[in-house]
């Protein structure tokens, strides 16, 4: 027969006295300041790639308003991403996104990007690397909204035709791959892929209108185009995947072609000039 202990449960053992409970890892919350709820929302906008570099700002009074902070709150996070780099004042025209993609490449290193042929197919087999993985990415992982977008640049690349002779249709072009970039939602890909599209811009690597003009059609590529397209629209990342790296295969094949080209006239042109100097 179990009999009890005065003062106690049968059930329940008295607890030891000298034992003590841990302290809980809890601390008091603080307030935070409305100016640090703005740096992080402008930040992610940033990080996000939403707010691109060189885009401004609403006006103070407009972006007050839309955050639902005082002036002087938002001013106090104005300035503080100034002070880091990520915002920067330009008098009389307002307040912008700091061009930081910039930051990515020394320009030494662009310098030597752009006189040796190795860094061109280095960079092409990255851009298949990385933008196949995006693409991947973007038809597993992207929204509804994502999809409509990049559906969208592609019915006015369409619309606009060739891209070797319309500055129009080569900018849609380069939107195309970066929306796809942006629909795999990896800020540190997005990041990365978006300065090296910035160097191909400015034809660190090569030309783009002039090679296309003269070893692609303006057919194949958008046949190209349509094929990553459709395997985005139906959310197939092998098929999205392969087309991605089927067309940059062709790109790469196309720079070949074209470095031979401009090697075997520049031959042509060395006999021709041999010859005539015979006369």
């Amino acid at each position: 027969m179990f009999l009890p202990i005065a003062g106690g449960s049968p059930s329940c053992p008295r607890p030891l006295q000298d034992q003590t409970e841990a302290p809980m890892p809890f601390q008091k919350v603080q307030p935070e300041k409305l100016s640090a709820s703005v740096v992080r929302q402008i930040e992610q906008l940033i990080l996000r790639g939403i707010l691109s570099p060189g885009e401004r700002l609403p006006s103070e009074r407009e972006l007050a308003e839309r955050l639902g902070v005082s002036r002087p709150s938002l001013r106090d996070a104005i300035a503080e991403l100034q002070e880091v780099g990520l915002l920067e004042s330009k008098a009389g025209s307002g307040v912008f996104v700091a061009d930081v993609l910039g930051s990515a490449f020394s320009p030494a290193l662009i310098r030597l990007f752009a006189r040796h042929d190795e860094a061109v197919f280095d960079y092409l087999s990255f851009r298949r690397d990385m933008e196949g993985l995006a693409a991947e990415r973007a038809a597993k992982f992207g929204s509804d909204a994502d999809l409509k977008l990049i559906q969208t640049i592609f019915d006015k690349m369409v619309a606009a035709g060739d891209p070797s002779v319309s500055d129009a249709a080569a900018s849609l072009d380069a939107q195309f791959h970066s929306a796809i970039m942006d629909a795999s939602h990896n800020v540190v890909m997005l990041h990365m892929m978006r300065s090296m599209f910035d160097l191909l811009h400015e034809g660190v690597f090569y030309n783009r209108r002039i090679m296309f003009s003269r070893h692609t059609t303006f057919e194949v590529l958008l046949g190209q185009h349509s094929a990553i397209n459709a395997a985005l629209q139906a959310r197939d990342p092998v098929a999205a995947r392969a087309a991605v790296e089927a067309h940059l295969d062709y790109v790469k094949q196309s720079l070949i072609d074209h470095q031979r080209a401009e090697r075997n006239a520049e031959i042509a042109q060395q006999r021709l000039e041999h010859e005539s100097a015979k006369r």
